[in-house]
């Protein structure tokens, strides 16, 4: 990994991770598949000014799906990688703030 820029891909935005960023004050990113729990923390602490309590990470397997076309190709998606960063307390990253 070149920066820590390129750790983190991009945050998931869904109804179950903005209950989890408004009740348990964690927010759920998609890291690169080499990253592990030292490189995101850094990086989120680095990128968004603040306190990491802890990080979980999951890995979820790649989807293989059947071509529409050719019934016989079947396509494999790539695997992902999330993170689930957990804050201090009265700490939030702006950008997830909407309607609560």
């Amino acid at each position: 990994m070149s920066t820590i820029y390129d750790v983190l891909r991009r945050p998931m935005v869904t109804e179950k991770t903005n209950d989890l960023a408004f009740k348990l004050n964690q927010y759920v990113f998609e890291v690169q598949v080499n990253a592990n729990r030292t490189l995101v923390k850094e990086a989120v602490e680095s990128i968004f000014k603040v306190n990491v309590v802890s990080v979980n990470i999951i890995k979820t397997p790649g989807k293989s799906k059947r071509n529409t076309k050719s019934r016989r190709v079947t396509l494999k998606k790539p695997v992902m990688k999330k993170a689930i960063v957990t804050l201090a307390a009265g700490e939030k990253i702006p950008f997830f703030e909407g309607v609560e």
